[in-house]
């Protein structure tokens, strides 16, 4: 990829997708900021430019049409064009989630800016992707998004807490980058699924073992993968995660 190459984090005001943000613009890219609180993404643009990276502002809030409409727009005013899309924004939906004692707003929710928002996105950002010479695309999704996991195991450990919301909200996001994959078989995009592991950032309350440049990891190896790099996995650190 050029030193020029241009990619759109969002969700990327904080936590992973800050890093990931941070990190992409250490190799000299260029890196929109997509979040949907003005103020924090000012703050952002302004902390990574202090740090030397070239940012710039994207207003974007994935849950509603007209904003990621205006985002492409502004993605290809501002910078041209667009090569890499990270797909980091996301939340819990809220609790309880525990099956029997869960409002389904709270699926509702978490399907909406996990999935739905997702595909918003990526429906907008594809006709920019397509003239990239090398695009990509991360959908940060998680391990306990796993039914191979969740299904051998009753620990925490890899598969997290009970959720009826979350956790299914990522398999049904993995279900997404698979059929997308399908579809963009035999062009030059490629798209991954990618989990951070267990990081500390305000989504858990900050109780994850993993430092958001550590959870940054997998999105910003996904997001310059080279040409002839997979698409539709499944990966992790550690390497490929079982569906």
């Amino acid at each position: 990829m050029s030193e020029r190459t241009i990619a759109l984090v969002t969700g990327a005001n904080k936590g992973i997708g800050y890093e990931i943000a941070a990190g992409l613009g250490a190799l000299g890219w260029r890196v929109g900021v997509g979040a949907r609180d003005e103020q924090r993404l000012a703050e952002a643009v302004a902390k990574l430019r202090a740090g030397g990276v070239d940012a710039f502002g994207v207003p974007l809030d994935v849950t509603d049409d007209a904003s990621v409409t205006a985002a492409a727009r502004l993605v290809e005013t501002e910078a041209g064009g667009l090569d890499v899309l990270v797909n980091n924004a996301g939340v819990t939906g809220g609790m309880p989630q525990h099956p029997g004692d869960v409002d389904l707003a709270t699926i509702r929710t978490a399907v909406e800016v996990n999935v739905i928002g997702v595909v918003r996105v990526t429906e907008a950002m594809l006709p920019l992707l397509r003239r990239s010479a090398s695009p990509r695309i991360v959908n940060m999704s998680s391990g306990v998004g796993s039914l191979t996991r969740q299904s051998a195991s009753t620990g925490e450990d890899q598969t997290g807490p009970l959720s009826v919301a979350y956790s299914p909200s990522k398999t049904m996001l993995n279900a997404v980058t698979i059929q997308y994959a399908r579809a963009l078989a035999g062009t030059n995009i490629l798209i991954n699924a990618g989990c951070p592991g267990f990081t500390a950032t305000d989504l858990n309350g900050f109780r994850g073992v993993r430092t958001p440049q550590q959870g940054a990891a997998i999105g910003i190896r996904l997001a310059t993968l080279p040409d002839d790099g997979p698409t539709g996995g499944y990966f992790e650190d550690a390497g490929v995660i079982p569906w």
